[in-house]
């Protein structure tokens, strides 16, 4: 691969995936709303210049997941290009309901715009909400929050080629047959939640009659959580064929329990991680092949479409567009999405040749 196409490749990766300070324990009681009148009858300026001191806050699922560090850190620092100010706060476990003060916090504090990688779509509603009637933009990234609730949802990859595709690069590599499982983060994880339903449609295809998804494991985006989950699953399904873990924190720690067993070589692991994660585990066999995307430019892309939206350059519409800096041109498409990239995969023919 050359350099120049390599420079184009690692800036549209689609890794195949997946991914602060003090916490809540509190119940969601805020029900969903609609959006207020003002965002809704705004119009855009797209030749509006982007406004200097803009103040952006990245609310990962987690302050401690490796994926959204990545993600977070990119989008920092794609706000000092257009002369805005970033910071990224969270919580350190992805509960449900653990980023609700952290989003009231930062509406208290002013902030123009709050990124948001949900944890629970609709429990972060009515906050995000109340955000939205001070004048404050929501956009989501990695997993979107109910989309009455924010005005831009920027997705890594299409979610329908994400599921699919994780179920298609299991099946090359099992012959089409055999029990299978899936290694989920949390259970409310409206990304995961999205992908494993476009698997399970997959699934139904005559092409995988001879499959069998015989479990969907949550290892909470923790660490030793999905390291117990897929020892769990090994143990109770004795012919498992293969695993999917559309989550970082799950293919890494699920590759690591596999690697040192006697699954290591009988069982097929892959999902969704980053190429310094999974590096050890490809050059040693456990994993063949696994997916994602640049976590770096979903963080850039991000930074930048909040900046458009402060600045009335964009409302949120399908069709408008917007210039975010190298990643160029994106256009808005239905319910307030724009989309990232297509899906890459990392095998040990190219997996040296990028580092994040």
């Amino acid at each position: 691969m050359t350099p120049m196409r390599l420079t184009a490749v690692a800036t549209l990766l689609v890794l195949g995936v997946a991914a602060c300070g003090g916490t809540t324990r509190s119940s969601v009681t805020a029900a969903p709303q609609e959006a207020p009148a003002s965002s809704a009858a705004a119009s855009a300026n797209p030749d509006a210049p982007l406004k200097e001191g803009i103040k952006l806050a990245f609310l990962p699922k987690q302050i401690n997941n490796p994926y959204e560090v990545i993600v977070d850190k990119a989008g920092i620092e794609a706000a000092e290009e257009f002369k805005g100010e970033a910071k990224e706060v969270g919580p350190s476990d992805a509960s449900a309901s653990s980023q609700i003060s952290y989003i009231n916090t930062l509406t208290q504090q002013g902030h123009d715009a709050i990124l948001i990688a949900a944890n629970d779509a609709n429990a972060v509603c009515g906050p995000l909400q109340q955000a939205r009637a001070k004048g404050v933009k929501i956009v989501s990234y990695d997993s979107d929050a109910a989309p009455q609730c924010r005005d831009l949802f920027i997705n890594q990859a299409s979610s329908e080629e994400v599921g699919r595709s994780q179920v298609q690069l299991l099946a090359e590599m099992i012959d089409h047959k055999g029990e299978i499982a899936i290694l989920s983060a949390t259970a409310n994880a409206t990304n995961q939640n999205t992908w494993i339903e476009f698997m399970k449609e997959e699934l139904a295809k005559p092409e995988y009659k001879d499959m069998k998804l015989v479990k969907v494991a949550y290892g909470d985006d923790d660490d030793q959580k999905s390291f117990t989950e897929t020892q769990g699953l090994l143990q109770a399904y004795p012919d498992l064929k293969g695993i999917i873990s559309p989550t970082t924190v799950g293919v890494s720690a699920a590759a690591r329990y596999i690697s040192g067993s006697k699954y290591k070589g009988k069982v097929v692991l892959t999902g969704l991680g980053t190429p310094n994660q999974m590096r050890q585990y490809v050059k040693d066999k456990t994993v063949e092949k696994f997916a994602l995307w640049n976590p770096k430019d979903l963080g850039y892309l991000a930074s930048y479409a909040a900046a458009a939206l402060v600045s009335g350059q964009i409302t949120g519409a399908e069709g408008e567009t917007f210039k975010a800096g190298k990643l160029g041109e994106r256009t808005i498409g239905e319910n307030g999405e724009v989309i990232l990239g297509p899906p890459f995969t990392f095998d040990a023919s190219n997996i040296d040749q990028f580092d994040f």
